[in-house]
């Protein structure tokens, strides 16, 4: 199968990232990298990712993971701005353009994608500056969902084992940082777009069990920022509170940080939302307290 890549979108939003970081071009240095690359069973693939990395690294890093319902990536609005978050606060970002059922995509691709972007960090960790044992992961919406389940699973379940790449590193993060996520693929509550994206039309019982994050939280689950508003109009609130309920019951390193209001789709872009709450705020003093700031 080739992957259909809408190149256009692509380079515009590279170019918008490169006008983004612009005041900051002689501190942060960029590289794209084409994870795929030189890995046989996987030269039909294209997958990017964006290396943001500052001259002052404090030895972090985070991989961002946009929304958008494992159809499609809303990458400018929410892992452009939450890339230069981070580098201004001396964090190395890499933005994974992550495989979507837009490109007819569907499970593993996207956890396949995640686990090499992860490998790739680690393994070249004295390159971009950082700690290898200290690589956190944000995702918003069904990349929330993503980078929770890359926490769940992630000493679990190898999916680079099968496509022939062998490597020594973990493959899940150090922390995770759901942001309004979609958790359960189970019918009453769960978003159905995500759900038809990730698994297809007519899933199993089994399948949406397996994917469901609030049925799979391990003993070992690495620490959590949970971050959801009660009046989210797209993922149902009652998906992070599930989830703060299994993180909970099975006593992790977890904080679920709620809100009045504030909808879906915010990011960390400078919005009302942000005006307002300033949320990113509450995250660095918890980063801060786990040695990431």
């Amino acid at each position: 199968m080739q992957i259909k890549t809408n190149r256009t979108k692509i380079l515009l939003s590279l170019f918008f990232s490169v006008f983004l970081f612009s005041a900051h071009t002689e501190k942060v240095k960029k590289e794209v990298i084409n994870i795929w690359q030189d890995v046989p069973s996987m030269k039909h693939c294209r997958v990017i990712m964006e290396a943001w990395i500052p001259e002052d690294c404090n030895g972090s890093a985070a991989i961002i993971c946009a929304g958008g319902s494992y159809d499609h990536l809303g990458i400018i609005t929410e892992s452009y701005s939450t890339a230069k978050w981070f580098n201004s606060n001396k964090t190395a970002a890499f933005v994974l353009w992550y495989r979507v059922a837009k490109n007819n995509w569907h499970y593993p691709a996207m956890m396949e994608d995640f686990q090499r972007a992860v490998q790739i960090i680690r393994e070249s960790s004295e390159k971009f500056k950082i700690s290898p044992d200290k690589v956190a992961a944000i995702g918003f919406s069904a990349g929330g969902h993503l980078v929770c389940w890359a926490g769940e699973f992630g000493s679990r379940i190898n999916h680079l084992a099968k496509l022939g790449i062998k490597t020594n590193v973990s493959l899940r993060p150090d922390i995770t940082i759901p942001v309004y996520p979609v958790v359960t693929m189970d019918k009453d509550i769960g978003h159905a777009w995500s759900r038809k994206s990730l698994l297809g039309k007519h899933p199993s019982q089994e399948e949406m069990d397996s994917l469901s994050l609030e049925k799979n939280v391990p003993e070992d689950m690495i620490p959590t920022y949970l971050v959801a508003c009660e009046d989210d109009p797209v993922v149902i609130y009652e998906n992070s509170v599930r989830l703060a309920k299994a993180l909970e019951e099975k006593n992790t390193d977890y904080v679920f940080k709620t809100y009045p209001w504030g909808g879906h789709g915010f990011g960390m872009l400078n919005n009302k939302f942000m005006k307002t709450f300033r949320w990113n705020e509450d995250l660095k003093t918890w980063l801060t307290e786990r040695g990431f700031f």
